[in-house]
């Protein structure tokens, strides 16, 4: 039900297996991944902001959640957008990182915010599953918004690599992925592919 990323301290990704995260039952994930079932959770806002937390609950309006308190959960949720666990060695922070949070430097925020409120340098960073540059089809005025990581879907139309994007704003980061398309992969809840309003979670945590 869950991807563990190696070599890192606390994350994981669920996949469709685990049932939709963002209102269904998360005691199974929490029990296979050995955290506790309380989240700290956003309402996600495809923005910028980041959000410093230090208890499970609903946090606010927000696309980053951030924190130095051990063994406290944070997730976000995702169907077709990337989510990024970012790993210092005092803090975690996860990004939900669709293309307009990316836009707005969604990442970048949160690892300025580790940097300088945390006082950590950024070691390793993990991204789950999201929509690939094969399916994702944009305007060409979103994927200007990308120089760079402007890409092709398999049908030839306009599209942007958001994996690369992601990475582009952590380049200090060792940097681990997924790497599978949500909406042409299997195991993945996709809006694009099929409207789904399940959703996945990416989950980082002190232990």
């Amino acid at each position: 039900m869950i991807i563990r990323p190696p070599g890192f301290r606390g994350a994981a990704f669920t996949t469709s297996l685990a049932g939709d995260m963002r209102r269904g039952d998360r005691s199974a994930v929490s029990g296979e991944a050995g955290i506790r079932s309380e989240w700290a959770t956003l309402r996600q806002l495809h923005g910028a902001a980041v959000v410093e937390v230090d208890r499970p609950g609903a946090a606010g309006e927000g696309d980053a959640l951030v924190t130095g308190r051990r063994g406290l959960p944070l997730a976000v949720f995702t169907a077709d957008c990337a989510g990024v666990v970012i790993e210092t060695a005092g803090a975690v922070a996860v990004v939900h990182a669709g293309w307009r949070g990316l836009a707005a430097g969604v990442v970048t925020a949160a690892v300025r915010y580790l940097q300088l409120q945390l006082k950590g340098e950024v070691m390793r960073a993990a991204m789950g599953p999201a929509i690939g540059p094969c399916c994702f089809e944009v305007g060409e005025e979103v994927a200007e918004l990308f120089p760079g990581h402007e890409a092709s879907t398999t049908w030839k139309a306009p599209s942007v690599d958001l994996g690369g994007a992601a990475r582009a704003q952590a380049p200090e980061a060792s940097w681990w992925s997924v790497g599978s398309c949500t909406r042409c992969g299997e195991g993945w809840f996709s809006h694009r592919g099929d409207g789904a309003a399940s959703r996945m979670a990416a989950i980082g945590w002190m232990p």
